[in-house]
C-alpha cells in the first residue's frame, strides 16, 4: 500500500483529521491529529486509527503499525 492510500483510509474514518504516513522498512509510522480525539484515552485514540486500518491488517497488507495520536492542542505544543 502507498502512504497516500493509508492517509485516505484514516482521514475517511476519522473526521477532521490531519494524517502523516511514512514507512521505515516494513514498519508503518502514522501520526494522526484530530479534534475527534478530545477527551479520549490513548487506547481509545489508537482504536479509532486501527478501526480505519483493520481490514488491511487482517488481510496482511499492513503490519507493524506504530502511531502517534494527538488532539490539535497536543500537536501545537
Amino acid at each position: 500500500m502507498q502512504p497516500d492510500e493509508i492517509k485516505t483510509l484514516i482521514e475517511g474514518h476519522i473526521p477532521e483529521s490531519n494524517v502523516e504516513v511514512s514507512f521505515e522498512g516494513s514498519h508503518l509510522m502514522v501520526t494522526v491529529v484530530s479534534s475527534a480525539f478530545e477527551g479520549l484515552s490513548r487506547l481509545k485514540k489508537q482504536q479509532l486509527v486501527y478501526a480505519a486500518l483493520n481490514d488491511k491488517i487482517a488481510d496482511g497488507t499492513l503490519h507493524a503499525v506504530q502511531m502517534q495520536t494527538l488532539t490539535p492542542e497536543e500537536a501545537s505544543r
